[in-house]
């Protein structure tokens, strides 16, 4: 089989024989893949032409439902990709991270994109930045989808999940993605993609193939569009530093192998929760995968009076793990991803024998339950142990891309931080001790090294996701060694693919462009309630200014026997004037919020469903007995939920005493319904 490449909305295949792909498991022939023949400067312009318009054409939440159902026809597929995604080697909890893990980051993409992005084609970044004495010049940061193209490069060890979780906060964004696989193990992608394309829920130009070389491809890119990378620093380094990628400032993030340690804290020892949990953390993050994960343990930095335990345990564990072909359910572990790879494993274990010794497992003498270790990739763990690791250069520097790792011994907490920090920065540090002073120390002493810090003990480790594994909704990603870059994160992974502009004008120009209202913007009054308008009817701007209320001392002494809050400045005239913020009694800041609702509600059945929560509550000043309160209503934001037949308005509000002085400030947050479901209700 011969693997196709989907450039300008059809499959075509490479015009020569291209690089023939082999199974891991046996060595068999599986694809071939060549991308010669292609026109990549036509795949950039029929991406940049068709696919960003399309894209763009969206709101946030219509692309985050396609993600939606993108997601949910790739689960009708899995047992084919889980068929394929053997012959990388993989064992079925390997192809669960993998297949699985991609599909469930799609569907994080898409709950996050409903949840907290607006159903709308501009995202409003922060609160309007005031500028101007008289607040007639105002400033808005907002984000924008760029009108280049994505091109993502990943690398071989995840061909779904590495795809996916870059796909999804891009298409999320708006911006069109041009896909290259690593080579390898290209076919397991090229399946996951020919599935998605059979969804038929993509516009044309929003995802594109290569499969092979990407030619001259970096040549063509301009300053709109965007190179996400994973893979080696060197290759990293290689594109970052491509004359034309520099000559563009071709925005560019890099997610790179890194060695990656785990802390074993100097209470942990045997016997203790944390040291069990430990080895099994070890042991797991060396055998899944065969250890080709780039969050892999690759340094096992310990006490050194626990270090003889730790070597113990981990060559007892290691030892039963049974390595063969990956399609037997009774196997540990399979395969490295090709025989290529083992010898790059064993090329680097030499390397890291300069300043280690080998404590268990061998580099030629090891056993396979269920294969044959001439025709396939099979590779067993190796452990090395440095001795000294402080004088030491390998560990901290060589990696070995499979399932090894080093134990390096530490004195104190001073020497463990220094250990971690000579990784030269890592995507993830592990530390399990059930000591808070000892988590706080290491962490403030590490945290600049590292994306992201797991910290477990036994009070959290039953639901931990484990060391290895990057969530959608946190940070991927690393400085240093690591790349340097950032993906996922929620919607930060979204924003790496947008960009961030910001405005400048007249409150209302603004409101108009980022379609929220701001705080000297233009009101606008018709004479009808804003809450007997529909969703549809509704308007940015319209606003109420209410009648004025009279604030007494039976009002707060009511509200206190109603509420039960009896807090000394709303009850006793000398002790609340000893308080340095107010010069006697006080009313309850939450009576002022109901007060304020009794004066803009109408409380007539309408438009309005519900109230569902107030955002950025604020108390300016206090309010006491005798003191004139109205109030400001503004239709702040609309949030359509699409196939809901309703929407959430966020109402800006400003409580304003007799002196005009803003005593309180906040978001009231509804829902509203649509014409037609007002029309189902009022028929019911």
């Amino acid at each position: 089989m011969k693997l196709g490449c989907y450039a300008e909305n059809q499959w075509v295949t490479g015009s020569d024989d291209g690089v023939l792909l082999r199974s891991a498991v046996d060595g068999e022939p599986i694809a071939s893949a060549s991308s010669a023949g292609l026109d990549f400067g036509a795949m950039l312009q029929y991406a940049r032409q068709k696919g960003g318009p399309a894209l763009r054409a969206m709101t946030f939440h219509q692309r985050a439902l396609m993600l939606k159902a993108l997601a949910l026809h790739l689960n009708e597929c899995k047992k084919e990709l889980y068929a394929l995604s053997t012959q990388t080697g993989a064992t079925k909890s390997d192809s669960w991270i993998d297949i699985d893990g991609g599909i469930a980051t799609m569907f994080v993409y898409s709950s996050k994109g409903r949840r907290e992005l607006p159903n709308d084609h501009v995202l409003v970044d922060g609160p309007a930045e005031v500028i101007s004495r008289q607040g007639t010049f105002t400033g808005q940061h907002i984000f924008v989808p760029r009108r280049g193209v994505a091109v993502q490069i990943n690398a071989f060890n995840f061909p779904c999940w590495g795809m996916l979780e870059k796909l999804a906060p891009t298409l999320l964004a708006g911006m069109p993605v041009i896909i290259k696989p690593a080579t390898s193990t290209a076919y397991l992608t090229e399946l996951v993609v020919r599935k998605m394309i059979e969804a038929n829920v993509l516009p044309p130009g929003a995802v594109q193939l290569v499969c092979g070389s990407v030619g001259d491809l970096l040549d063509r890119l301009d300053c709109q569009d965007v190179i996400a990378f994973t893979g080696s620093k060197g290759t990293a380094d290689y594109l970052r530093k491509h004359p034309n990628v520099m000559e563009q400032s071709v925005r560019f993030t890099a997610e790179t192998d890194s060695l990656n340690c785990s802390v074993l804290g100097p209470d942990a020892g045997a016997g203790t929760p944390e040291f069990d949990l430990y080895i099994d953390e070890v042991v797991k993050e060396m055998t899944t995968k065969a250890g080709q994960k780039c969050t892999a343990i690759r340094r096992i930095i310990v006490p050194e009076q626990h270090s003889a335990d730790v070597v113990r345990r981990l060559s007892e564990r290691l030892a039963a793990i049974k390595v063969g072909n990956p399609a037997n359910p009774e196997m540990d572990m399979g395969a490295l991803v090709s025989q290529g790879q083992r010898e790059e494993v064993m090329e680097r274990i030499a390397d890291l024998q300069k300043d280690g010794t080998i404590v268990h497992g061998s580099l030629d003498n090891f056993a396979v339950a269920d294969g044959d270790i001439k025709k396939g990739a099979y590779f067993a763990p190796v452990l090395l142990e440095c001795a000294d690791p402080m004088s030491a250069t390998t560990p901290h520097s060589v990696e070995a891309f499979g399932p090894v790792a080093t134990v390096l011994p530490y004195r104190d907490l001073e020497s463990a931080a220094e250990l971690v920090r000579k990784g030269g920065g890592s995507l993830v540090c592990s530390l399990f001790t059930n000591d808070n002073a000892v988590a706080r120390e290491l962490v403030l002493d590490c945290a600049a090294y590292h994306g992201r810090i797991m910290t477990i003990n036994r009070d959290c480790a039953a639901e931990s996701t484990g060391h290895g594994s990057p969530l959608p909704h946190l940070v991927h990603g690393g400085p240093g060694r690591a790349g340097g870059g950032e993906e996922l994160g929620g919607i930060r992974g979204v924003l790496h693919y947008m960009q961030r502009t910001a405005l400048q004008g007249s409150p209302s120009t603004l409101s108009a462009i980022s379609n929220q209202w701001i705080r000297g913007a233009r009101e606008i009054s018709d004479g009808v309630h804003p809450f007997r308008k529909t969703f549809e009817e509704l308007q940015i701007g319209e606003t109420v200014h209410t009648a004025a209320r009279t604030i007494t001392l039976d009002d707060i002494e009511k509200f206190a026997e109603l509420s039960g809050d009896k807090f000394y400045a709303h009850m006793s005239e000398p002790d609340a004037a000893r308080n340095p913020f107010f010069e006697g009694r006080v009313a309850h800041g939450y009576f002022i919020v109901s007060a304020a609702a009794g004066l803009f509600v109408d409380p007539a059945p309408g438009p309005v469903l519900a109230n569902y929560g107030v955002d950025n509550l604020r108390f300016a000043a206090p309010v006491n007995p005798g003191d004139t309160l109205k109030v400001r209503l503004t239709c702040k934001q609309k949030k359509w939920r699409e196939a809901s037949g309703y929407g959430e308005v966020y109402w800006d509000t400003e409580v304003i005493n007799q002196d005009d002085e803003i005593v309180a400030t906040y978001d009231v947050l509804t829902m509203v319904a649509s014409a037609e479901t007002m029309q189902e209700i009022e028929s019911a």
